[in-house]
């Protein structure tokens, strides 16, 4: 005689399926010594009920006119703790694998950004992953659901990618030292600016604006790249090096 699911949260509430047979008139399914809820005759040979509260592995058994089954176990499970998550932060685009630790991660079935979810892929008890969905810039609750109920309490960040629209000054000696303003969107997570691929100290001022001091460089126009825990935008041949003069 089976039942689905054959564990749930130790605070009760979980719906289970028993077949078996001659199950017509059923007035009771305990867990252990404790009695369901809400148990329904679906048929003769299927009944479903509520558990009630419990720990550990108990047995399950239903009672007719006819006497009392045989016991089958259950599985009470205690909710999910998290312990952290990594990376905190990602593209709005979504596509992030992120991992969680805690305890009773096992029978993880769902992680919820925000109000959109995702299912997981269980590595251990205390390790599981997640692709992160799309979503709107700005933090959200991160949540996980398994057997045993559902935890609250991490947060994930997600970050627009970064626009760039101009740069000031526009030139410079190609000894480096020239201190631009950089213009656009989604700055505030910045990691990195480069001019023809060489990384330049910077300070961001704003979500739009950051300051950069020009590395030296060879005599020319370089693109400008800048990147953040999203990705990255590019203003191409955005700032000229200017040899300095000869005698």
């Amino acid at each position: 005689m089976p039942i689905s699911p054959n564990q749930g949260s130790s605070g009760g509430g979980t719906t289970v399926t028993i077949t078996g047979t001659n199950l017509t008139g059923t007035t009771a399914v305990r867990f252990g010594t404790r009695l369901a809820t809400n148990v329904v005759n679906v048929s003769p040979t299927q009944v479903t009920a509520v558990s009630p509260s419990g720990t550990g592995a108990v047995g399950v058994t239903v009672t007719t006119a006819g006497g009392t089954s045989n016991p089958i176990p259950f599985y009470y499970v205690g909710a999910p703790f998290k312990q952290a998550l990594s990376p905190t932060t990602g593209s709005t685009a979504g596509g992030e694998t992120i991992t969680l630790t805690g305890t009773g991660l096992s029978t993880a079935t769902s992680v919820a950004f925000g109000a959109n979810s995702v299912t997981p892929t269980v590595v251990s008890d205390s390790v599981i992953t997640a692709v992160a969905p799309a979503g709107a810039a700005g933090s959200v609750g991160v949540s996980v659901t398994t057997a045993g109920g559902t935890n609250n309490g991490l947060s994930y960040t997600y970050v627009a990618a970064p626009t760039l629209t101009a740069i000031a000054p526009t030139e410079g000696p190609t000894s480096g030292g020239t201190l631009v303003t950089v213009t656009g969107t989604g700055f505030t997570s910045t990691n990195q600016v480069t001019f023809d691929g060489a990384p330049a100290p910077f300070t961001v001022l704003s979500d739009t604006q950051v300051s950069a001091a020009t590395p030296a460089g060879a005599a020319g126009t370089v693109d400008v790249v800048l990147t953040n825990d999203a990705g990255s935008a590019t203003l191409t041949d955005a700032f000229t090096y200017v040899a300095g003069p000869g005698v």
